[in-house]
């Protein structure tokens, strides 16, 4: 055990797990005391268990992070075992592939419930606890590259864009309290991604779950002091900050647009600057003439 973390309280929530059993026991050997949160309560308790028998401290909790009240009882749950609050990672997630055109309302309920709606709820019981305790302290949601767009990823890539743009807020809103927000988007070898033939190619078996928590233990621990509102992502071998979203020059003016004159301004001036979208970075098609065959060279009129 190290001291990292030593004299912290921290809140995992999907921590049965993949990622969340890794960020919750990482931070328990980092000195922390830890309330390791799953619906699946029985693997919960096995993760606080394993913890505990190498000499953590850690606690189990089965509420859901998608009922407000649940979400609340799991901060009351570490400020009533350890006596405060001072991280919270916003772990819980669900993820699945399907085309959008074919999604399910049901499943796309669920998934925003869990995955935006979660982290709002134990985000705000976890910040409403750090400033009653005046502490201060660290949240960390995961968010996903998956956020900039990906093929039948639509709900789940909205969701994780949500909680992007979530992170950027309450970083400006929670400064003044002495609370740091940041985002990480991981990429490893876990459940979610033996969902998907894709996702397995892009990600070999090595990139495990361990390799992205020293970036969580940072981003929880006083080393990362002043840091804040940022989306670092983190596949294992690679990590960088993620750009964060813009206004993009040029910037046309007039005292009225009409539609023929934003028609003249997508012709004239716009259709240049289209940005490629998605993760895939895929060329908007009005620019697919320029690249498309670039290797025929061009000629003059």
């Amino acid at each position: 055990m190290n001291e990292f973390l030593d004299g912290k309280a921290v809140v995992v929530t999907g921590a049965a797990r993949g990622l969340g059993e890794a960020f919750a026991v990482h931070a328990a050997q980092a000195g922390a005391a830890v309330v390791v949160n799953d619906v699946d309560a029985d693997l919960a308790e096995r993760t606080a268990r394993n913890i505990r028998a190498h000499g953590g401290r850690a606690v189990a909790s089965g509420h859901s992070v998608a009922d407000p009240e649940q979400a609340k009882a799991i901060v009351d749950l570490c400020v009533a075992e350890f006596g405060s609050i001072e991280g919270l990672v916003n772990n819980a997630g669900l993820n699945y592939e399907t085309v959008s055109w074919q999604d399910d309302p049901g499943r796309v309920r669920e998934l925003i419930e869990t995955n935006v709606l979660g982290t709002i709820y134990t985000g705000m019981a976890a910040a409403q606890a750090m400033i009653e305790h005046g502490k201060g302290g660290s949240i960390v949601n995961i968010s996903s590259g998956a956020s900039l767009g990906q093929r039948k990823l639509a709900s789940y890539a909205a969701s994780k864009g949500a909680v992007a743009s979530l992170t950027y807020s309450w970083a400006l809103d929670m400064e003044e309290v002495g609370i740091r927000v940041n985002a990480v988007c991981p990429l490893a070898h876990t459940r979610m991604v033996w969902k998907s033939e894709r996702s397995l190619r892009n990600c070999p078996p090595d990139r495990t779950p361990s390799r992205i928590a020293p970036l969580v233990l940072f981003l929880l621990g006083d080393g990362a002091h002043g840091i804040t509102g940022q989306l670092i992502r983190c596949n294992g071998p690679q990590l960088h900050i993620v750009g964060q979203p813009y206004l993009k020059s040029p910037i046309l003016e007039r005292q009225v647009w009409d539609s023929d004159s934003v028609q003249r301004a997508f012709d004239e001036v716009f259709g240049a600057h289209l940005e490629p979208y998605g993760l895939e970075k895929r060329v908007p098609p009005r620019l697919r003439k320029w690249t498309e065959g670039a290797s025929t060279p061009l000629r003059s009129a």
